[in-house]
């Protein structure tokens, strides 16, 4: 719902910001979103805890896959799951609109990130000063 907006941004910064000190301002992930135009315009789902936003993914439906914009987990609830459980819904929702392939890009600092995306069975395909860009066959 559009009514998330300001939280979603609010739990999406937060995120973001615990890599500031590896990241300079040039290759932050994108913070600058206007989440109500997201919400409005592309698939996002939240998560809650107690009332309390806590984590959103934003998918971008694309002609030959889905593509996975945005994921991310307040810092206070990362390491409990969420993230994982994010990125396994992220793949259910684009199996049941009939894709078989998913991707996504992140930062190649993001090293933890990268980890967590191998173990779940993603494969990196390219690679650039920034960014490492990633593919999963849904099956």
């Amino acid at each position: 719902m559009v009514s998330d907006a300001e939280a979603l941004a609010e739990c999406m910064h937060a995120s973001y910001m615990t890599y500031a000190s590896r990241l300079d301002g040039k290759t932050l992930p994108p913070m600058r979103v206007d989440y109500k135009e997201e919400i409005r315009t592309s698939p996002v789902w939240i998560a809650e805890s107690d009332g309390i936003l806590v984590g959103g993914l934003v998918l971008m439906p694309e002609e030959d896959y889905m593509t996975i914009a945005n994921v991310a987990v307040h810092p206070q609830f990362q390491g409990k799951g969420l993230g994982r459980g994010l990125m396994e819904f992220g793949e259910a929702e684009a199996k049941m609109q009939g894709y078989s392939e998913l991707h996504l890009v992140t930062h190649i600092l993001l090293t933890e990130n990268i980890s967590l995306y191998i173990h779940l069975g993603w494969a990196e395909t390219d690679r650039d000063e920034y960014r490492v860009y990633m593919r999963k066959i849904i099956k």
